[in-house]
């Protein structure tokens, strides 16, 4: 519940599937922050509107505006048309509160749990990762509010995924009231009786969304999967690959993630993407890297065995393979994030497809390079497949990929840190890359910006960042 984004993702350590050629990243969770909470002691009463939230539908809802951004860069246009009068009350709001946004979210979730009590127990103990996600995730859907497709494909996703934490559809008015209770407070300046009900309708319409995705998903899954690890092989001191079983079917695509808990650090929830495609066998691979104050990922690495059982949530993400074009595709992955990258591969494979497919695999050093082996071993068996190594020695993975090229008519994929992906999709665009090819599951944390924020390439093609 209320498991919004960071998208500039962690402020400290982040404990996940996506390292660069440095450090491991997972979206959206960062893991082992400890940043105190500043709750207010007692808030003060307010006189903001009580929001009845969307009707009530099946149990299994999810709270509002949080989980995970998965979406491809293609969705990320705006509208063409201008702004409704809704999204400018609304983005005006968000840009007054920014400088002050800590302060924002510690108020929301003291004013929540303080008139709500039992949901405090949804939440894990500590409670420095939602501070830092909830207003990503507010950003987010504010960013796309007249982009009906885009906000429905967000707001889908974290409403399935938030069936694992036990919320329900009678959640949504208190998330409601403690978000608006929040601004009245802290939107001083702008806030007055018209954006007051521009914020009503839009939250109605982000939690109706969000209910009724849930609602569908609850008749055809679960809320979560049990999975055993049935082997646990340590590549490097950091670095292991995980694999499990589920107690049921588990339906997901090649370069999907999923949403982790393990039975040492309850209610806390990492992400990680699928290392290899679907298989006959049912089994599931995890890349895992432990980083400093990651508790997850720590645990993941070094205390996991086999017989040890861990819980997942639906599969999410967009990072997948058209498979109706035989368009040849650019795969970057830093670290971990090789893993989804190795997913597609493997996914091309299998559907006999012959598309040229070009993987750059960056590390800090040869050493990091810990599947180099099995994407070789993939390089030999298919003749359409080039892997190319790349270290800090040579140079930045962006780079790296813009001397080769040209890349202009291939859809690109990247997985890694938050930083790489950004300087990444800078460099792809500066390459000619057109922004609907560009494929990543880091759409909150792309900040939009007039100009590529890297010098890669733009010489060749100036271009602008795409919207987010």
């Amino acid at each position: 519940m209320m498991d919004a984004p960071t998208t500039t993702r962690a402020a400290g350590a982040a404990d996940g599937r996506e390292p660069g050629s440095t450090h491991t990243y997972e979206p959206g969770v960062p893991d082992g922050q400890t940043t105190p909470t500043d709750w207010p002691a007692s808030p003060e009463t307010t006189n903001e509107p009580r929001i009845s939230g969307a009707a009530p539908a099946t149990t299994g809802g999810a709270p509002a505006i949080t989980g995970p951004a998965s979406a491809t860069t293609s969705a990320a246009s705006a509208t063409t048309a201008g702004p409704s009068a809704d999204a400018v009350l609304v983005r005006r709001t968000l840009e007054e509160i920014a400088p002050v946004a800590d302060r924002v979210t510690s108020y929301f979730y003291a004013l929540l749990f303080i008139r709500n009590p039992e949901l405090r127990e949804m939440f894990p103990v500590a409670m420095d990762t939602q501070r830092d996600r909830l207003l990503s995730a507010l950003l987010t859907a504010a960013e796309h509010l007249d982009d009906a497709p885009v906000l429905a494909a967000y707001l889908e996703n974290l409403g399935r995924g938030h069936r694992k934490y036990g919320t329900r559809s009678t959640h949504y008015p208190a998330v409601g009231e403690a978000l608006i209770g929040a601004l009245v407070r802290y939107a001083s300046t702008t806030w007055d009786q018209e954006t007051e009900a521009a914020w009503v309708r839009t939250y109605t319409k982000i939690s109706q969304i969000m209910i009724d995705a849930a609602a569908e998903d609850e008749r055809s899954a679960p809320a979560w999967w049990h999975a055993e690890v049935v082997s646990h092989d340590l590549r490097t001191s950091d670095v292991a690959v995980v694999t499990l079983r589920t107690d049921q079917p588990y339906p997901f695509l090649a370069g999907q993630y999923t949403t982790l808990e393990t039975p040492w650090w309850p209610r806390i929830w990492r992400h990680y993407s699928f290392a290899s495609a679907p298989r006959p066998d049912g089994l599931l691979s995890l890349h895992v890297k432990a980083v400093p104050a990651g508790w997850v990922s720590n645990a993941l690495v070094h205390r996991a065995r086999p017989g040890d059982v861990l819980r997942l949530g639906p599969p999410a993400g967009s990072m997948t393979v058209d498979h109706a074009t035989d368009t040849g595709l650019l795969c970057v992955g830093g670290g971990t994030g090789i893993a989804p990258i190795k997913a597609l591969v493997e996914d091309v494979a299998e559907h006999g497809d012959r598309r040229p497919v070009d993987v750059f695999y960056g590390a800090r050093s040869g050493h990091d390079l810990y599947d180099m082996d099995t994407m070789l071993r993939l390089q030999r068996t298919f003749p359409w497949l080039s892997v190319h190594p790349v270290t800090e020695e040579q140079g930045r993975l962006p780079e790296a990929v813009c001397s080769l090229g040209p890349w202009d008519e291939r859809d690109a994929y990247l997985s890694g840190p938050l930083g790489m992906v950004r300087r990444g999709v800078d460099a792809l665009r500066g390459a000619g890359v057109p922004v609907e090819r560009i494929r990543h599951d880091f759409l909150a944390e792309l900040t939009p910006a007039d100009q590529p924020r890297s010098g890669a390439c733009i010489a060749r093609t100036p271009s602008m960042l795409p919207s987010r």
